[in-house]
């Protein structure tokens, strides 16, 4: 069996990707199971999508989860870092600040439909600089089309500033199925119970419990694509039961595990 062939340096890529001149820029990439993507920024927007593996993604603006048929919207000049889990099989997207009056705003999760996921596989091979008239040129205008009507996913997890909070935060992602509430929380660290509670929803627009729900919901995540079963994930991030989790999962998701993960 062959040894997969590394990808390039982050540099040499980087260099590829700046000195694009084209509107819109497509980049296909093959990354080994672990590997890391270290901490780096464009000055193009980039959608960062896989159609093979889940990423971890990790930027000032917080940190994702990001299964197949799912992607990344990153901001130009947005610093960021990848980790992949399992095999990875990128395909990104590269935009040009000017080369659509709106596109979505700041960094966030968002869908794939099925038509965007054909033009960015056929995005792939079209050669730069293409001409603007021709069959290259209006493929790659409809990417831009698409990209204004992408739906939005609740797969960020906002970190906070605090070093109260971000002792917390810390201390359940490390322990998922922690059952400590709030006020065990306040005990410990001499704090009112208001105070942290007010300080979650300021810094990361979320309640302690909720927090920690997204927290929980993207670990299975990624426990899920790794191919973890259901009732696995449900008891190691300290749900009660397998329904329970499902139930939690729709309630955020809109569909089930299973449908969440479905290849179109």
């Amino acid at each position: 069996m062959g040894t997969q062939p590394r990808p390039k340096a982050l540099s040499e890529a980087l260099q590829e990707i700046e000195g694009a001149s084209s509107p819109v820029t497509g980049r296909p990439t093959d990354y080994p199971a672990g590997w890391h993507i270290k901490p780096h920024a464009h000055s193009k927007h980039q959608l960062i999508y896989a159609v093979r593996g889940v990423m971890v993604v990790k930027a000032e603006a917080g940190q994702w989860v990001v299964p197949p048929t799912r992607a990344i919207w990153m901001a130009a000049g947005m610093t960021h870092e990848i980790r992949c889990v399992g095999e990875v099989h990128m395909r990104s997207l590269f935009v040009a600040p000017g080369a659509a009056r709106t596109l979505l705003a700041g960094t966030q999760a968002v869908a794939i439909p099925p038509l965007l996921r054909e033009l960015i596989r056929a995005a792939m091979e079209v050669p730069q600089p293409y001409e603007a008239a021709s069959r290259d040129g209006r493929l790659m205008r409809l990417i831009l089309d698409e990209l204004h009507v992408l739906p939005v996913l609740p797969l960020h997890l906002q970190t906070p500033s605090d070093p109260r909070l971000l002792r917390i935060c810390e201390s359940l992602q490390q322990r998922l199925d922690d059952a400590s509430t709030l006020s065990d929380w306040a005990r410990s660290l001499a704090v009112d119970v208001k105070t942290i509670q007010r300080l979650f929803v300021k810094q990361t627009g979320m309640t302690f419990g909720q927090w920690r729900q997204q927290a929980r919901l993207l670990r299975a995540l990624e426990l899920l694509a790794t191919g973890e079963k259901v009732i696995d994930v449900a008891l190691a991030l300290g749900y009660d039961s397998p329904s329970a989790f499902s139930t939690m999962f729709r309630k955020q998701f809109g569909q089930t595990p299973s449908q969440f993960f479905a290849q179109g």
